[in-house]
């Protein structure tokens, strides 16, 4: 039997047969196809006192606790904002909190001083979940087809890297490659490069499109990496917010903020607070509901985070509005009407990732993770989650991986006390939909 045919990660992040398999010399990446480490290999992580309750950090971040007080749920029992209200996390642990072996009731376990990750010395990290350091605030992740690389863009210096998982603690400021660096605008308390996207043929032609800010509009270029940026779709109303993203069937996703306008977010002559669904070089996308008009649904007010799982047509998007934080199912074709679920309190919604079973909302304020676990169409069959609190500050931009893995990105530079290693890459294990963390 032939044995398979190995394979080896190019520059683009597509694989390519292995050299040695061509009668050449394989030069192959120590890290290619390695699978993340789990839990099990992980030390314990010394927490940086931002969590009102334990949370346990893993290799990406796995763990995390139910919300005190949450009733028992049917199979497919769905949940809306209305029905559920989450209660403020307790100051102390609950009695009933899920624990390790050697905790008592109400103690946390102590973590033992010759396992603990130690803290960021400069921009050398020692946490094996962080993929990047020392960079600008981070507002995208694009992950390339071999999974084990990201293209990262910074907001305000419009730079964009390549970055790898998997390297050594000293070598994670050391980008694997500079993709390009484009003229923005950042200079209103927001804008600048706001989100990019592989093209849909990225894995043949190496091309990225990103939403960015200019002094006068808004607008969406692609970029082949050592040429100019190209215009795509220009002249979108110039606002703080937005995002940028693909849907499964290689149409690009553009949210556009609505210029605190909120007349505008439902004027039709308007692109403001719009979702917006465009080809590769701008014209409204050949399937849409309406094939003369790119807009696909309007209400945004300040979108954040757009994303769609990998089999299934949900797209989700993020919003912060005026009185409070949205996250809505769109249903392309009509407005964006009620909220599938919403946050009075503000938490400052960001990226997002979805499976077809679980949907992740990140946040910037309440530096959380919100799980959502998901049912038939989209519906949710449990009260969320937050399983990740603190441990990395302000999330921003996040996109899904392979397998369980979601990227992301920090903002601490931004608001925040950021540590010296910020801001950050971060590669992320999802928790297993129902489960309730702890540990494995």
């Amino acid at each position: 039997m032939r044995p398979p045919e190995r394979r080896r990660t190019t520059d683009n992040g597509t694989t390519a047969p292995d050299a040695a398999q061509q009668g050449g010399i394989a030069h192959h990446s120590p890290t290619a196809h390695r699978p993340p480490p789990r839990l099990a290999d992980m030390p314990s992580r010394a927490r940086r006192g931002l969590v009102s309750r334990p949370a346990v950090l893993a290799v990406f971040l796995v763990l995390g606790l139910v919300a005190a007080g949450c009733a028992d749920v049917s199979e497919h029992e769905q949940f809306s904002r209305a029905e559920w209200e989450p209660e403020p996390p307790p100051p102390a642990v609950p009695d009933n909190a899920p624990r390790f072996p050697d905790e008592q009731p109400g103690v946390p376990a102590p973590e033992t001083s010759a396992t603990e990750i130690p803290p960021p010395d400069g921009c050398v990290d020692y946490d094996p979940a962080v993929v990047a350091t020392c960079l600008e605030p981070v507002s995208g992740v694009a992950v390339l087809p071999d999974g084990e690389q990201a293209l990262v863009a910074e907001r305000a210096t419009g730079r964009i890297i390549r970055v790898r998982w998997g390297l050594e603690p000293e070598d994670k400021s050391e980008p694997e490659a500079e993709f390009a660096t484009l003229d923005v605008d950042a200079s209103e308390g927001g804008g600048g490069l706001l989100g990019i996207a592989l093209s849909p043929n990225y894995a043949e032609d190496s091309l990225l499109y990103a939403y960015l800010s200019t002094p006068e509009d808004n607008r969406v270029v692609r970029i082949a990496a050592g040429d100019e940026p190209k215009p795509v779709l220009t002249g979108l109303p110039r606002d703080p917010m937005g995002a940028l993203g693909r849907d499964l069937r290689g149409a690009l996703l553009v949210a556009t903020g609505s210029t605190a306008d909120p007349a505008a977010a439902t004027d039709p002559e308007s692109l403001a607070g719009k979702l917006l669904r465009i080809d590769g070089y701008g014209a409204p996308a050949a399937d849409n509901p309406d094939p003369e008009t790119p807009v696909i649904t309007s209400g945004l007010v300040g979108p954040a985070g757009l994303c769609q799982p990998m089999t299934g047509e949900t797209i989700w998007v993020t919003d912060r509005a005026e009185e409070r934080d949205l996250l809505y199912q769109v249903d392309p074709g009509s407005p964006l009407g009620e909220p599938a679920w919403n946050w009075p309190e503000r938490p400052g919604v960001a990226g997002c990732a979805a499976w077809a079973d679980m949907l992740l909302v990140f946040t910037s304020d309440h530096e959380s993770l919100i799980n959502f676990d998901l049912g038939p169409e989209s519906t949710f069959i449990n009260p969320p989650r937050t399983t990740v609190e603190g441990e990395f500050g302000r999330f921003s931009a996040a996109a899904a991986g392979v397998e369980d893995y979601v990227w992301v990105g920090t903002e601490n530079k931004d608001g925040a006390e950021p540590t010296s290693s910020d801001d950050r890459v971060i590669l992320i294990d999802r928790v297993p939909t129902g489960s309730e963390g702890g540990k494995d």
